[in-house]
C-alpha cells in the first residue's frame, strides 16, 4: 500500500492552521477534508510548524564524480533533505567534467539510487570548462537527464563569441545559460572583495566591476538573440542595478543571489580564516543591504546556495592556500529566517518564491517541483519550526565537509520533517533511510 500521512495543525505559508493529508506521491487534501481523505493514514502532529513546497536549490556542487573526498550524491543530497530540499541541480564542475550526455546521466542516475532528493544535473557550457568550444550541449538536454541548465560555473564563459553560440544554442530546447560572472583578466590572484579593507589587510583585491562588466556584456547578448540567462551568485549593489535595468527592459534574465552574501560581509576576512574565502568574495555592508533590497522586490528571483563543500585540508591552512567555497544546504532557510522573516522583509510565501517556485520554474522542472501546497499537487513539503534557535557546529551537519562560514553563529528556525514524492525523509530533524521511509 501506498504511505499515508496526515500532518496534523501545519500552518501552510505560515498562515492560517490546516491538516495536510498525503498518499503516494500526492498532496490528496488540505484543510477540514483531510483527515476524511486519509482515514487510515499515520498522524503526524506539526503543530505550529510552518508548512512549505520543498525547497528546490538551483546551485550546487555535489562533487562526484571525481571529489568523493569533498562530497558524494548521496552525502550532499542527504545533506539537502535536511536543509528541507527536495530537489538540487547539481554544477558541471566535476571529474571528468559533465560536459557529455554520459556524465549527467551518471549524475542522475546517483541521484535517483541515493533518493533524497530530485537531482538534476547542469551541463557544462563549453568543454571541460575551458571556455574554448561548446559542449555537447544538445545530447545532454535530449539524455535521459534532460539537461535545461548549462553552466560553467566557477569559470567564467569569457569569450563573447562563445556566450553568444551558447545563447542561440539553448533556446532550441528552452534551456538556459547560468553564468559565472567574472572577468579572468580582472581577477587575477584575487583572494577577496577590492576595497580599502583588502589593502589594509595585505590581500589582492577583487573589484566589483569584474562581475558587473560580465554582466552587462551578457545581458546585451542575450537581448540580441532573445534567449535566457540567469545570473550565478550576484553580489554587488551594481550587478543589482543592472538585473534591475535589465528587467524593466523586458529581457529574460533571471539571478540569485546566495545565503552568505545575503549574511556575511568582507569583514570576515580579518580572521584570515579561509572557511570566509569565496567565489564571489564577501562583499561590503551596503551590497548587503542591497542584495536583501532585491531579493525582497523580485529584482533577485532566487536564493541559491553555492553548496561547495571541500575536504579538510583545502581549508586548514592558510587563506592565500585555502579553496574558495563554503557549505550551505543546511543553513540556507535558517539565514533566509534570520535575514529576512524575522525582520520583515519578506513573508514566507516570498521565501516559497525564491527557494522553491521560481528556482523550479527557471529549471523547467515546475511539473513536479514548487507546486502550491493545494490537494493534487506532488507532495514535496518542508515543514520547518520557525523560533528555535540553533548554534550552527559543522560537526553536527550531514554534509561530509565542515567547510560552514556559519560556525558559532545563532540562527533561527529548522527542518523538523521533509516529505519528497510523499516519503518523510526527515524526521525529527533527523534523515531517514530509505529501507525505512
Amino acid at each position: 500500500m501506498s504511505n499515508q500521512y496526515l500532518f496534523k495543525g501545519a500552518r501552510p505559508y505560515g498562515e492560517d492552521v490546516a491538516d495536510i493529508a498525503v498518499e503516494g506521491d500526492r498532496i490528496v487534501a488540505v484543510g477540514e477534508d483531510a483527515a476524511r481523505a486519509v482515514p487510515d493514514a499515520e498522524v503526524i502532529d506539526v503543530s505550529g510548524l510552518v508548512a512549505l513546497p520543498g525547497l528546490v536549490d538551483f546551485h550546487t556542487h555535489l562533487r562526484e564524480p571525481g571529489q568523493e573526498d569533498a562530497e558524494t550524491v548521496f552525502t550532499g543530497t542527504r545533506a539537502a533533505a535536511v536543509g528541507g530540499y527536495t530537489c538540487v541541480f547539481a554544477m558541471a564542475n566535476t571529474n571528468p567534467v559533465a560536459d557529455t550526455a554520459s556524465v549527467v546521466e551518471q549524475v542522475k542516475a546517483l541521484g535517483d539510487a541515493a533518493a533524497w532528493v530530485d537531482v538534476h544535473p547542469v551541463g557544462a557550457v563549453t568543454v571541460g570548462l575551458e571556455g574554448k568550444t561548446l559542449s555537447a550541449m544538445g545530447p545532454m538536454a535530449e539524455s535521459s537527464a534532460r539537461v535545461r541548465v548549462f553552466s560553467d560555473d566557477g569559470m567564467c564563459v569569457s569569450d563573447p563569441v562563445l556566450m553568444r553560440r551558447a545563447l542561440e544554442y539553448v533556446k532550441i530546447f528552452d534551456g538556459v545559460i547560468a553564468q559565472h560572472a567574472q572577468d579572468p583578466d580582472l581577477t587575477a590572484g584575487a583572494q577577496m572583495n577590492e576595497s580599502p579593507l583588502s589593502s589594509e589587510l595585505g590581500l589582492a583585491g577583487w573589484p566589483a566591476v569584474a562581475e558587473e562588466a560580465i554582466i552587462a556584456r551578457d545581458v546585451a547578448l542575450t537581448e540580441h538573440v532573445g534567449s535566457r540567462y540567469h545570473v550565478l551568485h550576484a553580489s554587488t549593489k551594481g550587478s543589482v542595478e543592472q538585473i534591475r535595468a535589465a528587467k524593466k527592459k523586458g529581457i529574460n534574465v533571471t539571478a540569485e543571489a546566495t545565503p552568505h552574501h545575503l549574511f556575511l560581509t568582507e569583514e570576515k576576512a580579518r580572521t584570515y580564516d579561509p572557511r570566509y574565502k569565496v567565489n564571489p568574495p564577501l562583499r561590503r555592508a551596503e551590497d548587503v543591504e542591497a542584495l536583501r533590497d532585491a531579493l525582497a522586490d523580485g529584482t533577485i528571483d532566487t536564493v541559491g546556495t553555492d553548496h561547495a563543500p571541500h575536504p579538510l585540508e583545502k581549508k586548514d591552512c592558510e587563506w592565500q592556500a585555502g579553496a574558495f567555497g563554503m557549505t550551505g544546504l543546511e543553513t540556507a532557510l535558517p539565514v533566509l529566517i534570520t535575514t529576512m522573516v524575522a525582520t520583515e522583509r519578506m513573508n514566507w510565501r516570498d521565501i516559497a518564491r525564491v527557494m522553491s517556485e521560481k528556482p523550479a520554474e527557471i529549471g523547467r522542472v515546475s511539473d513536479e517541483q514548487g507546486q502550491p501546497i493545494e490537494a493534487g499537487s506532488f507532495a514535496n513539503l518542508a515543514f520547518v519550526d520557525p523560533d528555535v534557535e540553533r548554534t550552527v557546529d559543522p560537526d553536527s551537519q550531514w554534509t561530509r565537509s565542515t567547510n560552514t562560514p556559519y560556525v558559532g553563529q545563532t540562527l533561527k528556525g529548522q527542518v523538523l520533517y521533509t516529505v519528497y514524492r510523499g516519503a518523510i525523509t526527515v524526521r525529527g530533524g533527523q534523515p531517514v533511510a530509505k529501507e525505512d521511509r
